[in-house]
């Protein structure tokens, strides 16, 4: 799968510091300008539906898997890899300094009819809801939260870069 960006958003040198990767998956998917996204009440940002990838699963299974336990999607098929993300990022738990972060990103095809999506705890607190959203909206929005909120999540950076790029390479 090719890399689409890799970054360092830590001031310690990964090579150097205590590290651990996380493995994810995030998905992209498409009905002309809309994209199914999930919206976080907490951090006021949209994102692409995904996230860790289970000891003993494989990309794709864990993909489907999120893709259910956050959106309700069903059926999903046409999986093709799009590309890669890379950061390390200043890591304040578990011993580790920095966490080597892998978001592997598909796009894919779900039934239009979403089932009820199975939240874990932390995602319930923070208000997460998966909806369709004009992509271009999503960026205004996104970009507008980066230069304006003091409590922005660390992955809003991540994300407006891939919805960036799907819209110049997939619209």
């Amino acid at each position: 799968m090719r890399l689409l960006k890799s970054t360092q958003v830590t001031d310690l040198h990964p090579n150097i510091a205590h590290r651990f990767t996380r493995k994810a998956t995030r998905a992209i998917i498409l009905n002309g300008e809309n994209i199914l996204l999930l919206y976080t009440k907490r951090y006021h940002d949209y994102t692409l539906p995904g996230g860790g990838i289970d000891e003993g699963e494989d990309n794709i299974s864990g993909l489907i898997r999120e893709l259910r336990e956050e959106t309700g999607a069903q059926n999903v098929n046409n999986i093709q890899a799009f590309g890669y993300y890379e950061e390390y990022r200043n890591w304040h738990k578990d011993d580790y300094d920095v966490v080597h972060m892998l978001s592997y990103c598909y796009t894919c095809e779900i039934d239009q009819e979403l089932l009820a999506p199975e939240f874990e705890p932390h995602e319930l607190q923070n208000g997460m809801q998966p909806l369709w959203m004009n992509i271009y909206a999503a960026i205004l929005h996104n970009e507008m939260v980066i230069k304006n909120s003091e409590k922005k999540g660390l992955s809003i950076e991540r994300e407006t870069f891939l919805l960036k790029r799907i819209v110049a390479e997939l619209l």
